[in-house]
């Protein structure tokens, strides 16, 4: 019983709950007191590391040949040294004249050989010490050669007091403090802890760090490789590699992905992606263990919101709007909800409206509030035919010099999103029964979805389609070619096959990195724009996603619709215009409210409101001077204006037209 502490004496026995904790907290206390012995074997396994490194760094393909070279020249050397020596042997024994020519000539010829051994020596020395053993083998074989004899002088004797004093007692415990040695110091030199590190992630970086990897690359295959020390970044572990030798890039090394993950004795599922380095001479291993878009709020949209987050830097990524974009993702990768954010904001400000196409009909009744929604093939061909008539118009009035019109709230950017495109492509192919009793199709809205794709980007008419099948051709394809030859921002989620990726970011799509078949799901993109050049960072972005209660939950905004009575573009000079006339129940109900729909119409209203010279309804008008100059003349010419000398331009009538 122990006295001192009676209550002990009354103390439950450990049961299986009590045993566990108390083994966590003995695990806790060695390894607390093995941090604090670690740092004082640092220096030691450092000062290993750095002589392992500098051996390595010396076993180049070159050396090698070197080293082989002079090892031939050193045996070469030796064997003429032992013939020399033979000869010179046989003529002393035939000759007892010391100064004959036989013995003369072998003593000469053995002097020789002894020197060209001497020289070849020393080259090979020189050799081995420019390809130097690893320090491993070298540590190996000291303590083989001295525990060796040393254990069979030990086995000799005959009393266990012998084993004690003899040396291979001492070698092995030599063994021993130098394998712990090195295992404490590498604790801190190769892999510090630090908060926040889990376990696999801390494994991870003691097999990037230089000493395991030199000692284990050989073995799987990577033979001439050398890590640079580990870091972990908020996407995970970045860690560069050397290449040596002949054959030897980032290219190769991708390829052995395989026995990389095996050195490194990863998870299947942790992502890794091998790039190239800083120099021709590096590659870069990046193990996704962690994302910088890690615990943010990625659901829902308010306006300036980001559309997605860099889940390597952190970096936000604003929506793109006014660029022609293609949206593509398999079933479950989160197309719909992903692209509902772009949708929001381009139809949430006064310059913005927002046309859907949906032959699912799932997406666009959700948007009802918020944009023309055409689901029936009848209402996409009304649709298409006011959007070019739009474009045209635009185009139109295009000032000289300028890319694009100046969009504004009568005269809004339009973007037209067109969701599941494959399956708007397969019903308008389908052939039907017309009233006229032939077979006809809706190939004309595809049609004019290529003339808004090609054409109208200078008219603010943007195009953006979405699909889950993004190839060009063959059964099923979802996607027009001649559309996509147009789409400047490629958007990827999580694609079904390698096939479908190089359809999205081009043939060279894989061998550069965007590798959309291997993201997970949902909401996890590749980007590339293509104004941005061909490098731009592969980093995979977590992208913003909204409900469909989320966007029925949005304010109401303004309905695009062409003025009433444009159905088609028509050319000019078929287009019916609006003739200036006295009668105002002539004019329709929504004429007032609207802009004019031609360019005579226009220069006959800049006149009326005082234009008096073609400066002038240049200036109101926004129209180019050769444009207004044959209107006018035109409009001279049809009696609608009057070119007066004193007066300038007045319209049809005078004085008194004005004054009405």
């Amino acid at each position: 019983m122990n006295t001192l502490n009676p209550a002990s004496a009354t103390a439950p026995a450990p049961t299986k709950e009590t045993k566990p904790k108390r083994r966590a907290v003995l695990l806790a206390a060695v390894n607390r007191e093995l941090d604090v012995a670690a740092p004082l074997f640092a220096p030691f396994a450092a000062r290993w590391d750095a002589e392992a490194d500098r051996r390595m760094k010396l076993r180049t393909p070159e050396h090698l040949k070197a080293l082989m070279k002079a090892q031939a020249a050193h045996t070469s050397a030796r064997s003429t040294a032992a013939t020399a020596k033979s000869q010179r042997t046989a003529a002393r024994a035939a000759s007892r004249n010391p100064l004959s020519a036989a013995r003369r000539a072998a003593a000469t010829a053995d002097k020789a050989a002894r020197s060209s051994r001497s020289s070849a020596r020393a080259a090979l020395k020189e050799a081995k010490k420019s390809y130097p053993d690893t320090l491993t083998s070298v540590a190996v074989r000291a303590h083989a050669a001295h525990l060796v004899p040393a254990g069979v002088a030990s086995w000799a004797l005959s009393t266990p007091a012998d084993w004690a004093t003899w040396p291979a007692s001492l070698s092995i415990a030599a063994v021993a403090v130098n394998s712990a040695a090195l295992w404490l110091g590498r604790r801190s030199a190769s892999a510090p802890v630090e908060d926040g590190l889990s376990a696999e992630e801390r494994r991870l970086m003691q097999r990037l760090d230089p000493s395991y990897w030199v000692q284990h690359a050989e073995e799987n295959g990577l033979e001439r490789t050398l890590t640079e020390r580990p870091e972990m970044t908020p996407a995970g572990i970045v860690c560069g590699v050397r290449l040596d030798g002949k054959g030897r890039s980032a290219k190769w090394l991708a390829s052995e992905t395989d026995a990389v993950r095996r050195l490194l004795g990863m998870k299947t599922e942790t992502r890794m992606q091998i790039t190239k380095g800083s120099h021709g001479d590096r590659a870069l291993i990046l193990i996704r263990t962690r994302s910088a878009s890690d615990g943010l709020d990625l659901n829902g949209w308010k306006p300036g919101d980001a559309w997605a987050v860099d889940t390597v830097t952190g970096e936000t990524v604003p929506v793109p709007l006014g660029k022609r974009i293609l949206i593509a993702g398999t079933t479950g990768a989160g197309k719909s909800t992903s692209a509902r954010p772009l949708l929001a904001e381009a139809s949430e400000h006064p310059d913005h409206r927002l046309v859907i196409f949906d032959r699912k009909y799932v997406e666009g009744r959700t948007w009802e509030h918020r944009a023309r929604v055409a689901c029936e093939l009848d209402d996409m061909r009304t649709v298409v035919r006011e959007l070019i008539a739009e474009g045209e118009e635009r185009l139109q009035v295009l000032p000289r010099g300028e890319d694009a019109v100046q969009i504004s709230a009568t005269r809004p950017r339009i973007t037209v999103f067109v969701d599941e495109m494959a399956e708007l492509l397969s019903d308008c192919a389908a052939k039907y029964r017309g009233a006229d009793g032939k077979n006809a199709d809706y190939l004309d809205v595809i049609a004019g979805l290529r003339t808004v794709a090609r054409k109208y980007r200078a008219a603010e008419i943007i195009l953006v389609p979405a699909t889950q099948k993004p190839t060009l051709s063959g059964e099923g394809h979802g996607l027009d070619s001649q559309i996509a030859g147009q789409l400047t921002v490629r958007l990827a989620l999580a694609v079904a096959t390698s096939t479908e990726t190089q359809s999205v970011f081009g043939p060279d799509a894989i061998e550069k990195g965007w590798k959309a078949h291997e993201l997970p799901m949902p909401w996890v993109a590749l980007m590339r724009d293509q104004e941005k050049g061909p490098n731009q960072r592969t980093n995979p972005i977590r992208m913003r996603w909204m409900t469909a209660q989320q966007v029925i939950d949005l304010p109401a905004r303004p309905i695009w619709s062409r003025t009433a009575g444009v159905p088609a573009a028509q050319p000019e000079a078929e287009r019916p215009a609006l003739r200036l006339v006295k009668d105002e129940a002539a004019v329709t109900e929504s004429a007032p409210a609207a802009e004019p729909v031609s360019n005579r119409d226009r220069v006959l209203a800049a006149v009326r409101d005082g234009a008096r010279t073609n400066r002038d309804v240049v200036d109101r008008t926004g129209l180019n001077k050769g444009t207004v100059s044959k209107l006018v003349k035109a409009l001279v010419e049809s009696g609608e204006l009057v070119k007066d000398e004193s007066a300038g331009l007045l319209p049809a009538g005078g004085a008194e037209e004005l004054s009405a």
